[in-house]
């Protein structure tokens, strides 16, 4: 008899696990399909930076079309780069450490971010505060979407990819920086 409940439990068990494994409706099923016009308005990254100082990135996306975007979202790549060392675990190395990035716009996707829907002439800003933590020359490089799953598709006014590039030079030397003694806040020097 106990054998009978423990396999019966088994096979419940068993029934609940793989019903819930990939069961059910596809990620995409609330997406509308279609394609969204967008304009980067500005953005901006210092082409020249110090290694161990925060700056940041910022990306201005307005909706250039007459239908709302259902989820605004950017993709930022260069933020690490490959090593290419046979066994890592993990052969993305950062060479900015992400200390903030757009409030409210986490997802489950490695480097991008999403802000939400987006009415038709309205924009929003992406902005992240990174800080580099190694010195040398790179490509980091963004593309907006209208969302998440694929279906929804971001394009230029003129029919092109919503695209975007900068080459950063990252120094060495740390950035001067001194201690104000009278309000002891750090005070960097434009350089």
């Amino acid at each position: 008899m106990r054998l009978g409940l423990r396999l019966g439990s088994f096979a419940a068990f068993a029934a609940l696990a793989v019903g819930g494994c990939g069961g059910g409706q596809r990620q995409d099923v609330n997406e509308p399909s279609g394609t969204f016009d967008v304009d980067v308005v500005r953005d901006s990254f210092p082409l020249t930076q110090h290694v161990a100082q925060q700056t940041r990135l910022r990306i201005e996306v307005r909706n250039a079309g007459e239908h709302t975007i259902p989820d605004v979202a950017v993709t930022v790549k260069g933020f690490t780069r490959r090593d290419t060392q046979p066994g890592l675990a993990d052969p993305n190395r950062p060479v900015w450490i992400v200390d903030r990035g757009p409030v409210g716009g986490d997802t489950a996707y490695v480097g991008t971010w999403a802000l939400g829907s987006l009415a038709p002439g309205r924009t929003r800003v992406f902005e992240w505060r990174v800080t580099p933590i190694r010195a040398g020359k790179y490509d980091v490089s963004y593309e907006v979407a209208a969302g998440l799953d694929g279906k929804a598709k971001a394009r230029t006014k003129d029919g092109g990819r919503p695209v975007g590039n900068f080459k950063v030079s990252v120094s060495g030397k740390p950035a001067d920086a001194r201690v104000d003694p009278s309000t002891g806040r750090v005070v960097r020097s434009s350089q």
